[in-house]
């Protein structure tokens, strides 16, 4: 592999793993944090792209459909939270099912709207074509996701170390009790929090769809590599969330480039590894 590959193939990674840190945050903070299993967290990637594109096509701008992807999945985040989770909270076993359930119902209803057939989601002329640099040509828009990862991360981290919502999220994780009986009523912070977590997912997927495109199956499979971050970083850290996000994505680019046939043993062998050393991941506390 030249030079110019090696750094062609570098920048695919970061740009891969700032889609997954976009996804996988959300589910940092909905996993992670608030210890709700939401397998769901795919199936709203996938919604929030085919809704974006629609807006995008009915529009004609990329700002108004990221918009209305965030807000379409943030209003199928409340309805979730607040209609079906709220009688399984702490039940792990009938929040997966429930959650796998919707899942499924959700990734039908989109194959009915949508179709079977790879969509893309289309970018403005701005983003279109490659940026020049050091020789080197790299396509605008897959630096534009990484350069909202970063924003993103930055924004996230912000929130949950330096703001009262951040404070109040994280003790009531630690004892939602002793916070409700403060006078704050932690099931609207935590709803919040659900909500934002799955508008997360849907701004991912309106993102993701511009270069890795929409179809059946994609929920799946973006599920499995954010599960796969929040593991390897550690339940509940945002900053494994983006370290385990660059794992999984240089691990995946460079996987499917040197070794096709074993793309996913790249990815889930040293995961296996680290989680026979880390059960808690690199970033994850006990409990």
């Amino acid at each position: 592999m030249t030079t110019q590959a090696l750094a062609f193939q570098l920048l695919n990674g970061a740009t891969f793993a700032a889609l997954l840190f976009v996804v996988a945050s959300g589910f940092t903070l909905v996993f992670g944090l608030m210890r709700i299993v939401n397998l769901a967290h795919g199936a709203l990637y996938l919604m929030g792209g085919y809704i974006g594109l629609t807006a995008v096509q009915r529009t004609g701008s990329f700002a108004v459909g990221l918009l209305v992807a965030f807000l379409a999945a943030a209003l199928l985040g409340f309805l979730t939270d607040r209609v079906f989770l709220r009688f399984v909270k702490g039940i792990v076993l009938s929040q997966v099912l429930l959650t796998l359930g919707l899942a499924l119902t959700l990734g039908d209803l989109a194959l009915v709207v949508w179709g079977g057939d790879p969509l893309t989601v289309p970018v403005p002329d701005l983003l279109r074509g490659p940026f020049r640099f050091g020789g080197m040509a790299y396509p605008r828009y897959r630096l534009f996701v990484l350069a909202v990862g970063v924003v993103l991360f930055v924004l996230l981290w912000a929130l949950l170390n330096h703001t009262r919502l951040g404070a109040l999220i994280r003790a009531g994780v630690d004892d939602a009790e002793m916070v409700d009986a403060l006078g704050i009523d932690i099931t609207r912070i935590f709803t919040w929090t659900f909500m934002l977590g799955a508008s997360l997912a849907g701004l991912g997927g309106t993102l993701g769809g511009a270069f890795l495109t929409l179809y059946p199956g994609a929920d799946g499979e973006i599920l499995v590599f954010s599960l796969a971050v929040v593991i390897i970083g550690g339940l509940g850290s945002l900053t494994g969330a983006a370290v385990g996000s660059l794992l999984v994505g240089y691990l995946a680019t460079f996987g499917q480039v040197l070794f096709p046939e074993l793309a996913y043993f790249v990815i889930f062998g040293p995961v296996a590894a680290l989680l026979a050393f880390r059960p808690m991941g690199l970033f994850g506390r006990a409990q």
